[in-house]
Formats: C-alpha cells, structure tokens, sequence
C-alpha cells in the first residue's frame, strides 16, 4: 500500500475564519422578501487564500470545521480550488460557520453571521504546531480570530513560528463589531499582536478601530452591516501604527489605497474605475492580489496595482471567493484600462 502523495508545500498559509455564505440572488429586495439564495465559500482567511490559489500561488487555510455538511462543502470547495486542506482539523460538538446576506446596492448589504460554537474558533495551540509554517514564504492572520480563544492563543503562536523563522506576517484587520465583547477590545488585542507583525492591511475604518478607545466613535446605522462607521483620524492612526510595524497598507475604495511604509514618504496606488455591483470579498481580493505580488518579488506599486485589479474586478460580481479572479482575468482587465502603470505611477516604488 503507497503513501497518500504530499501537498505541496504551501507559499502561502492564512489563517482564521470560514464559513457558507448564503447569498440573496434577489438584488435589491430586502432579506424578508428574498426567495433565492446562492451557495458559496466565505470567511476572510478562506478568500485570500482562494484568490492567491486563482492566481497562482501554492496556497493552504487554516481553519476548523464541524462534523456536518457545511463543513463537507467548504472542504470539497476548496479542494475544487486547489487550496491545501491539510491542515484543517474537524472539531466534534461545534457548528461550521454560516453567513447570510441581503444584496441591496450601492451601500447597503445587511449581514447576520452564525457562529455561535463555532468550529474555526476552537482551533489551538496543538493545531497550529502540525502546520508548517517556517516553510512558508507569507503568513496572513486575521483580526476575527483574535476574538476569542482558543483561536487567540493559536494566533498568537503562529505569528511567534513565523517572526522567529523570518516569515513575513501579513495581518488582515478584519474588524466584525458583533463578533467582539467590547469594540475596545478589538484595538487592544491587535496593539498586542503588532509586535509579530510585518504587515497590516485595512480599511480607513478598521485603521481607526485598531486605535479605538471610545466607543462612541462607532456609528452602525442599519443593524449587522459590514462596515459601521468609525470616527478617528487615519493619519494619525496610521502613524501610529506604523511606529510599530514596517508597513500598513491602508484599503481606500474607490481611490485605491496608499501603502505607508517606515521612513518612507507615503505610496498612493490609484484604483481601476468599475461599476459597483457590491463590496463584498473586494478587500479579500485586494490582499490576495496584494500579497501574490509579493511574493512575486514585485515592488508595492506593482503588487498593490494586482491587489487594487482583483478588488475592482470582484465588485463587479456577486460573491467572495467563488468569483476572484485568475491571473488572465486581471491581465485582460488591466490591458483594457490601460496598463500596470498610471500617469502618476512613481518610476520606482520599492
């Protein structure tokens, strides 16, 4: 009898949450009038993974499923999308993760997450020591695991392994309002975490919850929306950040996004203009186009100018990590907007 042949070992490891997200098909109506729902994979570190896969890059997640059906689909998923599952233990007594969400263009996507026991959040210590990580060439964590332990402590230790092996550590912010006890709590425990970090990638929004002390500067107003309203100034936010680690790369829509790194005066990486269908799994996009760049040898400019294609192409569709696109999608959608460079790209931008 052989051996079971060996999974490539992974480029790149994330780590963090997953989930079935059930898609409202019904644009525009809300949730009470929705008769159709799509089926697809969901969870930040799940969809980075997925659109580094699609792009090229040997890529594994790290998460925890139930014993149930939904934990079949996200395996069997990602095993369709050649994302390694080696390292993805199943937990007994605990539920996979589910997500539903109403589509009402442009600005509104009311969210409602499942994750009472969830599995990913039972993953630990002992999980994260059968993992390879000092093989790895990018580590992504993300800021919903830090939640709650065991997955805090996990975390924690998989960032120690890879500073210690000279693996970069790519933190995705990921800030869910509702899946934190207190909103100060969020900040804290990120502050903690940045020690282990090379890299934070975020919103405008999830800069100022990194530096959150009062939380009366959180405004949510439609229940379970993805992206409250966070008051605070991102300059300074940044800068404080950025006295901490090397680089912060802050997510900007539309316009794009400014990569800040350390004695470096600011790098603004302009967008690619698109139609807006909906904003969902278009950060997850960014980084995973952002993060293949890198790891490509690519400069900033060039690596953020892939993460800011695969962002704009994924708004233009209905989902997460089932429709980030592949290395000849963004190579036609660049050459049709003409091109990685921009009349305001700097010369060099290392």
């Amino acid at each position: 009898m052989t051996d079971p042949p060996q999974s490539p070992t992974p480029a790149l490891i994330t780590i963090g949450r997953s989930s079935i997200d059930l898609y409202s098909q019904d644009v525009g109506k809300p949730l009470p009038e929705v008769r159709t729902v799509g089926a697809y994979l969901g969870g930040s570190p799940l969809n980075i993974a997925v659109g580094a896969s699609r792009l090229g890059v040997e890529a594994a997640l790290v998460t925890a499923v139930g014993d149930d059906q939904v934990g079949d689909f996200i395996l069997a998923g990602l095993e369709r999308e050649g994302v390694s599952t080696d390292y993805i233990p199943r937990k007994a007594g605990t539920r996979t993760s589910a997500v539903i969400l109403a589509m009402q263009p442009p600005d509104r996507f009311p969210i409602t997450f499942y994750r009472d026991n969830a599995a990913d959040i039972q993953l630990g210590i002992d999980d994260i020591q059968a993992v390879p990580i000092e093989e790895a060439r990018a580590l992504v964590v993300n800021g919903t695991a830090l939640s709650k332990e065991p997955s805090r402590s996990a975390v924690l230790f998989a960032c120690e392994r890879a500073k210690a092996a000279d693996v970069p550590v790519y933190l995705d912010l990921d800030f869910r309002a509702n899946q934190w006890h207190d909103p100060r709590a969020f900040g804290l425990t990120i502050r903690s975490l940045l020690p282990g970090v090379d890299v934070v990638i975020g919103t405008e929004e999830e800069i100022n919850a990194a530096m959150l002390r009062d939380p009366a500067d959180i405004t949510i107003r439609h229940n379970q929306m993805t992206a409250p309203e966070i008051r605070g100034d991102v300059a300074a936010n940044t800068a404080a950040l950025l006295s901490r680690v090397s680089t912060v790369v802050v997510k900007e829509g539309e316009r794009g996004c400014t990569v800040h790194r350390a004695g470096e005066a600011a790098l603004n990486v302009p967008g690619f203009p698109v139609e807006v269908v909906s904003v969902l799994g278009a950060g997850d996009a960014f980084a995973a186009g952002l993060i293949t760049g890198r790891l490509r040898g690519w400069d900033w400019f060039r690596s953020a100018r892939l993460g800011n294609a695969c962002g704009a192409i994924v708004v233009n569709r209905i989902g997460c990590a089932d429709f980030t696109p592949t290395q000849v999608e963004v190579d036609a959608f660049v050459e049709e907007k003409g091109g990685w460079e921009c009349p305001t790209s700097p010369t060099l931008a290392r």
